[in-house]
């Protein structure tokens, strides 16, 4: 099993748990991180990290963000690897209790 970044990520994109991530299988959009199910160990110390818990193992991701699951196996081969902490965008803050936000996705 693998770890999910779900849609609370959307145009929130904090970048704390890419910073304790052992293997580097962060992958950063524009405006989302998805972690790349070939490279994650399922080693959980990035879930505590998250500010807004948009990240869970696959087995416990919720029905209405199962498509998340498929979303970060496609992205995640399409972006950039990211490794470092990067601020979050200015306006994270406002995002971060919104739900329904995919159509905020950019890809």
């Amino acid at each position: 099993m693998t770890h999910v970044v779900l849609e609370s990520c959307i145009r929130c994109k904090y970048t704390d748990c890419v910073d304790v991530c052992p293997v580097d299988c962060f992958r950063e959009g524009p405006n989302m991180l998805v972690i790349d199910p070939d490279e994650c160990i399922d080693c959980a110390v990035c879930i505590p990290e998250c500010p807004v818990n948009a990240i869970l193992p696959e087995e416990d991701v919720p029905n209405d963000q199962l498509p998340f699951i498929k979303l970060n196996a496609e992205l995640s081969h399409q972006w950039p690897s990211i490794t470092k902490r990067k601020a979050p965008p200015a306006d994270a803050d406002e995002w971060k209790d919104r739900r329904d936000k995919l159509d905020q996705l950019v890809r």
